[in-house]
């Protein structure tokens, strides 16, 4: 599973012209679900994103977690996440889950997220959304369960 987190000082997602997804504060995270993934990866990953300590401290140091600045987080499919282009220009996606395995990841991956004590916003799966976002910072971070230790 990667996760791309995106510190956010707002964020929202539309589809079909109507907003369905918008937080505040917090993280944009971008959750790409792989063939291969099992429920270890989903709560690897959740738990290292709601978790995240990337928003400063009074000193100005990256050292609070959502938790931390009452922050919440808006969690978009995008299976694009996957793509190889190791070969060519045009990105081949094989490696991306199917939807019958990946909805029930993903929709584990929000659960898991909420477990965590985090307020959640999501997009539909397979849909085409419109994601508007102000990055803060900019601060991206990119988690991917199969570099854990």
């Amino acid at each position: 599973m990667k996760a791309v987190v995106q510190r956010v000082t707002s964020a929202s997602v539309e589809v079909d012209g109507q907003t369905i997804g918008a937080i505040k504060r917090g993280f944009l995270v971008l959750v790409g679900v792989a063939q291969d993934d099992t429920g270890d990866d989903v709560r690897y990953t959740a738990e290292k994103c709601a978790k995240l300590r990337i928003f400063e401290d009074a000193a100005g140091k990256m050292n609070l977690a959502l938790a931390d600045v009452s922050g919440a987080m808006l969690i978009i499919s995008q299976f694009t996440l996957l793509g190889d282009v190791t070969s060519g220009r045009r990105p081949f996606f094989g490696g991306a889950a199917r939807p019958e395995t990946a909805i029930p990841l993903y929709e584990m991956f929000i659960d898991e997220v909420k477990k965590q004590g985090v307020t959640t916003a999501s997009g539909k799966f397979g849909a085409d959304m419109k994601v508007s976002l102000c990055n803060d910072g900019p601060v991206t971070i990119i988690i991917d369960s199969t570099e854990r230790k």
